[in-house]
This record gives structure tokens, sequence and C-alpha cells, in this order.
């Protein structure tokens, strides 16, 4: 895999993975050379809420929780604002009308991506259906070969 240029946001589930520090999160950091890229990673602030209702729903303790905020704080997170409400309000016109079935949040973060022209980074397919028309996506497979 090449290291795409330019900016990118994070998927809440590619965050979680680098927070605990596992061979997949290893793996997800080098292919998109997280650490070194031009531009720091970005993501929603909607990214930030799901992260601290996960580590609370999982009982993480002190020093797990402050290192998931020091990750978050080597990141730009982006707060909602008009130029995102106003992709998402486009996304969310298109999921409803094509039938298709996502959850806000993943709104938020796939507007998120629009408004600030980012390749999104995932590990999983909730945003195929924005690929191309909305964002570009890139969606890094937890098993190599598999999608």
């Amino acid at each position: 895999m090449t290291v795409p240029e330019g900016p990118v946001v994070l998927d809440t589930n590619v965050v979680l993975h680098l927070a605990r520090g596992n061979e997949f999160g290893r793996r997800l950091d080098a292919a998109y050379g997280l650490q070194t890229r031009p531009f720091r990673p970005m993501i929603s602030i909607v990214t930030v809420g799901e992260l601290f209702a996960f580590a609370r729903r999982r009982g993480w303790g002190a020093e797990r929780t402050g290192k998931l905020s020091q990750l978050v704080n080597q990141l730009v997170v982006f707060d909602i604002n008009r130029a995102i409400i106003e992709h998402y309000a486009a996304i969310h016109t298109f999921l409803i009308g094509s039938g298709r079935a996502v959850g806000d949040n993943d709104v938020w973060i796939a507007a998120t991506a629009a408004a600030t022209s980012a390749l999104l980074i995932t590990t999983d397919k909730d945003f195929e259906a924005l690929a191309g028309t909305f964002l570009q996506v890139s969606v890094f497979a937890l098993h190599p070969g598999k999608h």
C-alpha cells in the first residue's frame, strides 16, 4: 500500500486500535504513516465522544483513559461548524433517499472528512455508499486479503 498524501480523518474504530497499541494499530499507523504525515490526522468531535463513551462502558481505568487523552491531544479535533453541517445535511439526505442505514455519528464523521477534503480511514464498510460521491474512503482490513 502506498501511503496516501494529504489530510486524513480517522474513524473512531481506527483511533481505538491506535489507543490499544496492538499489532493491528501498529500496522494501521505504518500503512498510513500516521505519525510521520506532514498534516496531523484529524478526527471529528463526535469521535471524541464515542471514544470516551467506549472507554467508560469498558471500565477503562485512569491510566488507560489518560493514554487515550494523550492520543486525542495529538490529533486535530474538528468541532461541528457550518461547512460540516452542510455536508451532514447532503449526506444524510442522500442516505435516506437511497434507503441506506448509517448511524448519525458516522454521518457526522463522513461530513467532517467531506468538509475538510480529507481521506477517511476506517476499518469497516459503513462508508462505502459515500465513497467517490461525497468523500474518499480507505478501508484498512483487519485481516489482510479480506475486505
